[in-house]
């Protein structure tokens, strides 16, 4: 585009998402370029009405965002200045809606060359992009579209049929109702189970003085478990009377391989089980990293690739530059010769797996450069990714079969040979328990351990029931059953928690009672959205959209002709459900009758059985996670009469620390106070500290049900 006449040469125009972005790729470019950012979305379906003409081939009705005046009045002032403008966006689907949509409001005809997209920020990934311009990508933007509607017209429309007939505040959606009823499936198998009793027998071995288990597999052959006491008891009055014969001994080197490089979905489940990170959290973190940190010396760059993606492909150059680390690190005998693939045709292929931009970045040379979030999470990409390019850890394995009076008992041990890539991601606790079996030789009696009268050892079990879910295993089990894709993972678990679907104890997600109510409604009147393998299938037809350039129309219409059919006999069928108070086990301080929690309008509260006559009412701790800057004790989530949601500390009134905005445990890079989660349509992270005035955009793709559903708030 021609910028108007000036004294100044006009500068080529780099738009991006966010301000932390648009200050890190500003510093890399230097005078000839302007970036700046468009801070999320500009336009979007508006939020008073479902927007999508149903009888008009689902076409979607876009607004300007309410709020983004100012920066859509900036992005035009600069866009007539400039002598040429990129669209530089996150290289996904919602980046290239995005950028489609600054397209339309700056009048970018989509047939010129003005996207470029870098999967890492660093000098040498934006100046090659900016090398080469492409065209908007139509098939992208058709499929962010297609799943934009398909979620906005599940959503808008089962959620007031949940607000008629259950209560108000609760919501559907096509992916968050089938992770729900994955979740509550598995209470209902927890609550079937009937525990099994059984029992094991283990004996302790010793030969020139070292000591071993083997456990009880076999009688005659056949596999064996006792299931009382008095067989157990039967078994060990037996061997009492023979004697332990070595019948099979096997010794061979084993060799295992590290694991591939991350993919958001591992990445998430690794951060859960090693740094207790939620779902929601790893990606903040793992966004402030891809985003750009100052470091010290350097500058500021990006420090990872783009962390939403389902590939572990890496590129030849990422290859070459970590295997010259290995090597001078670790010698070359560490160097190893893995091949990941990856596993399923839908597969975003054009992203790498998430590694460091820059794997000469140690993470402890780095360190003092970031907070403990971004060095922790850092630091597990970095040995992730380095491991994956290793040799494979070899042990000595050996294993023997020893009988006495047709039992057969198991003994296995092993011993470190080469430590391979566990010199870099670290050997696991049970690895580390496994011991090294002395020399067995065939056919030699081997002698009971005199530690213990009790040897060997009988242990009474019971059969368990199948675990809950936690936010890992549950985004395991999305990816693995097709549903949903690497964005939607963690804004899909957040939302049926502050939905209180369920509940985290201890790391488990328990359905709570409304959870289970609304799953088996679902699953009930739209079996069809809630059926694993009708979403993981439209998931695959959503994906054609993009890989094939199937029409977007038709994908939305197969689906909608079913979903109004089921919608409509819903609405007719489904009766008032009353939701009962629950006991809380307290009396009134005020009448002394019983105080019962309460589902109202704005969510539950405690009040007094005695109402009319008596009003005493009092809000439930909920602590979202967060300390207070200023004393240290839990932040709470409060409703005011009027329904408005705000946040306290928990040492009210001594402390007087409030916020309207939701407290996160992120830090302000700019002044180091506690930064906020403004909702609404301009959805941003901004300092508590009024006189910074830090302020970045959340970073979630508005596909997400929880944007989608917001009205339920």
């Amino acid at each position: 585009m021609a910028g108007k006449k000036s004294k100044t040469p006009s500068k080529i125009l780099v738009i991006v998402e966010s301000p932390s972005k648009a200050k890190t790729i500003g510093k890399m470019l230097g005078s000839r370029y302007r970036v700046v950012a468009s801070v999320g979305h500009v336009r979007d379906l508006p939020k008073s009405t479902l927007a999508i003409d149903t009888e008009n081939n689902f076409e979607p009705r876009y607004i300007n965002i309410r709020g983004k005046g100012d920066i859509i009045k900036m992005l035009k002032k600069e866009a007539k200045q400039a002598s040429k403008i990129l669209l530089a966006t996150d290289p996904d689907r919602e980046g290239e809606a995005i950028s489609w949509h600054i397209a339309y409001l700056l009048g970018i005809d989509i047939n010129e060359p003005c996207r470029i997209e870098f999967h890492e920020i660093t000098k040498t990934a934006v100046k090659a992009a900016i090398k080469n311009p492409r065209k908007l990508d139509m098939n992208l933007i058709d499929a962010q579209q297609a799943r934009r509607i398909l979620d906005r017209l599940v959503g808008y429309q089962i959620s007031p049929l949940l607000w008629r007939k259950v209560r108000k505040g609760l919501s559907a959606g096509r992916v968050q109702s089938a992770a729900l009823k994955i979740i509550v499936d598995r209470e209902k198998e927890i609550e079937a189970f009937v525990p099994e009793e059984y029992w094991t027998i283990t004996a302790e071995f010793i030969k020139n003085r070292t000591k071993f288990k083997g456990d009880l597999v076999k009688y005659n052959g056949k596999k064996i478990r006792p299931g009382d006491s008095a067989g157990a008891d039967k078994i060990l009055s037996e061997l009492a009377r023979g004697e332990y014969r070595v019948v099979k001994t096997e010794k061979k080197e084993t060799r295992v391989k590290p694991s591939d490089p991350f993919r958001t979905s591992t990445m998430q489940q690794a951060a859960s089980g090693k740094l207790n990170f939620s779902a929601r959290k790893t990606m903040q973190v793992a966004q402030q990293l891809y985003e750009g940190v100052d470091i010290k010396g350097r500058g500021t760059i990006g420090l990872i690739t783009y962390m939403r993606t389902d590939s572990v492909r890496i590129s030849e150059e990422a290859d070459a530059a970590v295997r010259k680390l290995i090597s001078n690190d670790y010698g070359p005998d560490y160097l190893g010769t893995n091949v990941y693939v990856n596993k399923s045709k839908g597969v975003q292929d054009a992203h790498e797996a998430i590694r460091p931009s820059d794997p000469e970045l140690r993470p402890e040379d780095i360190a003092g450069s970031l907070t403990s979030d971004q060095y922790k999470l850092y630091n597990l990409i970095w040995c992730r990714f380095t491991a994956s390019r290793m040799a494979s850890a070899v042990y000595d394995s050996s294993s023997a079969e020893i009988e006495n009076s047709g039992y057969t008992f198991k003994a296995s041990g092993s011993k470190l040979k080469f430590d391979g890539f566990t010199k870099v991601a670290g050997r696991s606790a049970e690895d580390k328990k496994k011991k090294h079996m002395p020399d067995l030789e065939k056919g030699e009696t081997v002698s009971l351990a005199k530690t213990a009268a009790d040897n060997p050892l009988k242990e009474q079990h019971f059969t368990s029931p199948p675990p809950r879910y936690t936010e890992a295993s549950l985004i395991r089990e999305l990816e693995e059953k097709g549903i949903g894709r690497p964005s939607t993972y963690a804004p899909i678990v957040a939302t049926l928690s502050e939905r209180r679907y369920v509940k985290k104890e201890k790391k488990a997600l328990v359905p709570q009672e409304i959870g289970m109510q609304v799953a088996d409604l679902m699953d009930k009147y739209f079996s069809d959205i809630v059926n694993a393998g009708f979403t993981a299938d439209m998931e695959k037809k959503l994906d054609s959209i993009e890989e094939d350039g199937v029409d977007w129309h038709t994908v939305v219409s197969d689906f909608y002709g079913g979903f109004s059919r089921d919608l409509e006999k819903a609405d007719k069928s489904i009766e008032k459900i009353v939701v009962e108070d629950e006991p809380t086990g307290r009396n009134c301080p005020q009448c002394g009758r019983p105080l019962v929690i309460k589902h109202g309008r704005f969510g539950r509260f405690i009040a007094c059985t005695g109402y009319p006559e008596c009003k005493y009412t009092e809000s439930i701790k909920d602590p979202i996670g967060v300390k207070c800057p200023k004393c240290g004790k839990d932040i709470l989530r409060l409703r005011s009469k009027r329904g408005r949601t705000y946040y306290r500390c928990d040492g009210y009134p001594e402390c007087d620390v409030f916020y309207f905005d939701k407290p996160t445990d992120r830090r302000c890079p700019e002044c180091g106070s506690l930064m906020l989660e403004k909702s609404g349509r301009n959805h941003m992270y901004i300092c508590s500290n009024k006189e910074c005035g830090y302020k970045e955009p959340v970073k979630e793709s508005s596909t997400t049900e929880e944007n989608l559903n917001e009205k339920a708030e």
